[in-house]
């Protein structure tokens, strides 16, 4: 292992990229918009939403620069797999969590501080209801621990290239890649460790995915059942300032729930 990630880790990155870029020009018509937004150099952190398999595919396709993903190590256990995915840029992680999901991190943390491009997808799974899912914070700690940037994506018509379950994808179908705007995470370089600055961060990126993709969002995790009595989360935080001081006051920060929710236009007068 070099500096934290294995060498094994996108190998073939360059040369599969140079195979794949023209395949998928030819196979599907992949609409590009925002490119201008993605750093030309230095590490950032990509967030898209996630509902094909296809996905892990068509968004390293239509960029400029490789990208080292993050993937279920169920694909290891597969022989036409175990080395293919991971030679081509993805970091296997145990879904499990904790100190099951340390290694992955330690590569990804590895990839920035090479100042390459990382992507997570910040819902954990693809999301099976159609519908955008509450993040999961492990996007925001690598991107205030390590500087880089959040960028998220919206990725449009990628169900109907490859609809769940489906072994091979659709040809000839159109999707969208939409690249939003990097979000700075400098404002909360010293607020390191605060968890409840991680979950106001990824609640911040879920909101811009939402205006990216337009998917209707649901305040639960991917892959669990919504309960009837559940409720949307309020935490308590310190009002971001800096420098930050232990008697800040604190107040209620609305939850994604609260953020994603549909708003009504206001009306013009006239």
């Amino acid at each position: 292992m070099s500096d934290g990630l294995p060498p094994n880790i996108g190998a073939w990155q360059p040369t599969a990229l140079k195979i794949a870029r023209p395949l998928f020009r030819f196979f599907w018509k992949i609409d590009v918009q925002g490119l201008e937004n993605l750093p030309t150099d230095g590490p950032a952190v990509l967030c898209p939403n996630h509902i094909s398999v296809i996905d892990s595919f068509v968004l390293p396709a239509v960029l400029p620069r490789g990208i080292m993903y993050v993937g279920k190590a169920e694909y290891l256990d597969d022989w036409k797999t175990a080395k293919l995915f991971p030679a081509i840029g993805m970091i296997p992680i145990d879904r499990r969590g904790g100190d099951h999901a340390q290694g992955a991190l330690d590569a990804a943390r590895a990839v920035l501080n090479r100042g390459g491009l990382f992507g997570i997808y910040p819902e954990g799974t693809r999301s099976r209801s159609g519908k955008l899912h509450k993040g999961h914070t492990g996007a925001a700690r690598l991107a205030i621990e390590s500087g880089a940037p959040i960028v998220p994506v919206g990725l449009k018509g990628t169900l109907e290239i490859q609809p769940p379950d489906q072994p091979m994808p659709n040809f000839f179908r159109r999707a969208t890649v939409n690249i939003g705007k990097p979000i700075d995470v400098s404002r909360y370089s010293d607020r390191v460790g605060d968890r409840a600055v991680y979950r106001e961060l990824i609640d911040e990126v879920m909101f811009e995915i939402q205006a990216l993709c337009g998917q209707e969002y649901e305040h639960t995790y991917a892959g669990k059942a919504k309960t009837a009595d559940a409720k949307p989360d309020v935490v308590t935080t310190p009002v971001p300032a800096s420098p930050v001081t232990a008697d800040v006051p604190t107040i209620e920060r609305r939850s994604s729930a609260d953020v994603l929710k549909p708003r009504p236009l206001a009306a013009v007068g006239g």
